[in-house]
């Protein structure tokens, strides 16, 4: 690890800049500034050269040859599942299954816990879910008569706790909830969820897409049921993702695919499954993939998350003071305890005008809906232009955003 120049945040992130190939390359003749974290992040070396150097000298399946590269292999594919059972403070490693995202791990659940739900039980939401968070719970609905519920959001971005408690029936079955909005940045409740939650005998998942890449996580301490989160937002690659589950969820669960790898003994008029968490992992798994987020996490560690938290806050205000005072800007939320994600929108300037300006002068901004249409329609519009910070990310760049975005405003108003 390259060492670090310290800040008043805790770091100089120029210091591992180098680390990460693209972001010495130029768009449309300016530096690229990459803010569109929220979305996926870039990948430091590290994470490159350990996914490479699968390919190019230990490649063989996991779990099931006995000659060396199979073996080192499936210690690779092992030892990251121990890595991600640390990160968020997961003694246990059998309770981690690696899915190819974390849609797939929602989608796993939404199957496999929802086949012991009944006609009428109710599932509980928000309204500043991601979609992935919102659709195999609609499969439920239109499949078995599953009542959705979702908690309403303040104008201030944070989740209305009154209005959320009274959700609570008797029917209520699971809470799906993200840990941190993609959209808002708005950090929710999560013990105080829980501690709901399961006075009323309701399980509790968490989206934590945003919240792993954020700040430190401990889900033992959290309580809830079920985690989620995925490698590519983490500084990894894209096709893997975690669920972690709580005590003995995994055995009681069903099997939410069938293949090799996730059975015992297969009969012809009868199979038994292997044990959690193997038989969620139906088939040959992204082996590469998966033994880069181990390197990605072991990058991610390296750091002291804290401090990353400080810069990436520092970078974030920064940014928000100097569009405050533009005319007609709109901060969507703004007011809650969050992470390193704006969105805003502008009267008289569609968010798709601005990120394809800005992209002009080099700056990646996301523009749309963010797969939260509910969201959107809380807050009464079609789309916003969120910028999502990273460690990697400078104050330099946070100004020339600025300009690009000011520049963008001038040619369309």
């Amino acid at each position: 690890m390259t060492a670090l120049l310290k800040d008043e945040s805790g770091f100089d992130p120029n210091a591992i800049r180098s680390q990460f190939p693209i972001l010495s390359r130029q768009v449309n003749g300016h530096p690229l500034i990459y803010f569109d974290n929220a979305a996926t992040a870039q990948k430091p070396e590290q994470v490159i050269e350990a996914v490479t150097d699968v390919w190019r000298y230990s490649y063989a399946n996991v779990h099931r040859g006995l000659h060396t590269l199979a073996n080192e292999a499936t210690e690779a594919f092992e030892v990251t599942r121990r890595k991600a059972a640390a990160l968020i403070g997961v003694e246990c490693d059998s309770q981690i299954v690696f899915t190819k995202g974390a849609t797939e791990a929602i989608n796993l659940v939404a199957d496999s816990f929802g086949a012991m739900l009944n006609e009428g039980d109710e599932i509980i939401l928000t309204q500043m879910e991601h979609h992935s968070n919102i659709v195999p719970w609609h499969f439920l609905r239109e499949r078995k008569g599953i009542v959705l519920k979702f908690a309403p959001v303040t104008e201030g971005g944070e989740l209305d706790w009154h209005g959320f408690d009274a959700l609570f029936t008797d029917r209520t079955r699971l809470v799906s909830m993200v840990h941190m909005s993609n959209v808002l940045g708005s950090v929710t409740p999560a013990r105080q969820v829980v501690q709901r939650a399961h006075a009323a005998d309701a399980a509790v998942l968490f989206d934590g897409t945003q919240a792993t890449v954020h700040m430190p996580i401990d889900v033992i301490d959290l309580g809830c049921d079920f985690y989620v989160f995925t490698g590519h937002k983490l500084y990894g690659p894209n096709g893997v993702g975690v669920l972690y589950a709580a005590r003995d969820w995994l055995d009681r669960l069903r099997p939410y695919q069938g293949g090799g790898e996730m059975i015992a003994e297969v009969r012809e008029d009868s199979v038994e499954y292997a044990h959690s968490p193997h038989k969620f992992e139906a088939g040959t798994p992204a082996i590469a993939d998966v033994i880069g987020l181990g390197a990605a996490i072991d990058w991610v560690q390296a750091f002291d998350r804290e401090a990353v938290m400080a810069h990436e806050s520092a970078l974030m205000d920064r940014f928000e003071v100097q569009i405050r005072d533009i005319d007609g800007l709109k901060i969507l939320g703004g007011d809650q305890d969050r992470g390193a994600i704006i969105s805003f929108v502008v009267d008289g300037a569609h968010p798709h005008d601005l990120a394809q300006l800005m992209d002009k002068y080099g700056v990646a901004v996301r523009a749309g809906h963010h797969c939260a249409h509910p969201l959107m329609q809380r807050f009464g519009v079609p789309g916003a232009v969120r910028a999502s910070f990273a460690l990697y990310n400078t104050k330099t760049e946070v100004d020339a955003a600025v300009m690009a975005l000011r520049k963008a405003l001038n040619f369309l108003i």
